[in-house]
């Protein structure tokens, strides 16, 4: 028991480090059986489809066929579709291309465009390096002047006129602008693109909504793709303003989380401590300050007394002449 007390912070973290490991196992095995049977009937239906359509057309043999199919998956890939339906969307017009910076800057990521140029991908790299850093420290400064007026001033306001325990309140608040924040980033937008996007359903049109504003960005759901979607361009300019707001809300409502008390509490069992060699250091830098601005204000005052002094003068140099002449 003394020896865990020790290094409580050590066991917690290798608790921590091994539960993260098993979740990812789990994770792993729940996908795996979730999904492996539907790749394997895919993959069937696949190679069905593909003896029928060489067994209808002799002509065509199978590595004529490889070939071109290599060459269609590789440019869907760039975002470039061999359908003719598909053929009036261009994906490097100027709407699409804001909308590919946006997800670029945000670490979103999609991965239905990509850049086909060798320019386009050094200019990616370059933008990126800029950008991203740039993106960090304007969120980060937009959510905390946010969470001030939306988080910190409500909770002391309730805490200061109303007299209710400030860790109540704010667990209240975390609780109910975690509901706001669902409520009108992912349950109405969801119904939104449910309804715009013909091949989405609700589930399918929250799932694009966790997976964008989480910044995961999987690409397997895009919105504004369609090849008869009307007002395309101010559609994906509506997408990028709406991923932008709900990035920074997220952060907001991550960052009131992460100011309650319990999560504090809960935090500090996986945080190194801090050496008592450091905190004497640091008590010797507080005390070195303290005495020298006491020593400062201590000085400050003896010239204060020095100069209200009334039968003290200072001696002018005339008068020190004279006396050295006397």
């Amino acid at each position: 028991v003394r020896l865990v007390e020790q290094h409580r912070s050590a066991w917690c973290f290798a608790l921590l480090v091994l539960g993260y490991l098993l979740y990812l196992v789990f994770g792993a095995v729940v996908f795996s059986s979730v999904e492996l049977p539907y790749e394997d009937l895919l993959r069937q239906e696949l190679g069905k489809l593909k003896q029928r359509f060489l067994e209808e057309h002799g002509c065509l043999s199978e590595e004529q066929l490889e070939r071109f199919l290599m060459r269609v998956l590789e440019a869907s890939n760039y975002g470039v579709s061999v359908l003719s339906n598909a053929s009036g969307n261009w994906n490097w017009d100027f709407t699409s291309s804001l909308f590919f910076a946006s997800t670029v800057l945000s670490t979103t990521g999609y991965g239905h465009t990509v850049p086909l140029s060798d320019g386009g991908k050094a200019f990616c790299i370059i933008y990126s390096v800029i950008g991203i850093p740039f993106t960090l420290l304007f969120l980060t400064a937009v959510v905390q002047r946010i969470i001030v007026y939306v988080t910190r001033r409500p909770v002391l306001y309730f805490h200061i006129h109303w007299g209710f325990s400030k860790q109540i309140v704010a667990m209240i608040h975390a609780m109910l602008l975690g509901f706001i924040t669902v409520s009108f980033f992912f349950l109405i937008p969801a119904a939104i693109f449910s309804v715009l996007e013909d091949d989405w359903n609700f589930l399918e049109s929250f799932y694009f909504c966790f997976i964008s504003l989480s910044t995961i960005g999987l690409g397997d759901y895009v919105p504004g793709e369609g090849y008869n979607q009307k007002f395309r361009e101010l559609y994906k300019i509506g997408i990028t303003c709406y991923l932008l707001l709900g990035l920074i809300a997220m952060l907001v409502v991550l960052e009131t989380f992460c100011e309650l008390h319990e999560l504090k509490k809960f935090r500090k069992l996986f945080y190194v401590k801090k050496d008592k060699e450091d905190d004497q250091v640091n008590i010797m830098e507080h005390d070195q300050l303290s005495f020298s601005s006491i020593s400062d204000q201590t000085a400050s005052m003896k010239d204060d007394q020095k100069a209200n002094e009334p039968f003290v003068a200072s001696q002018s140099p005339t008068s020190n002449d004279s006396s050295l002449n006397n």
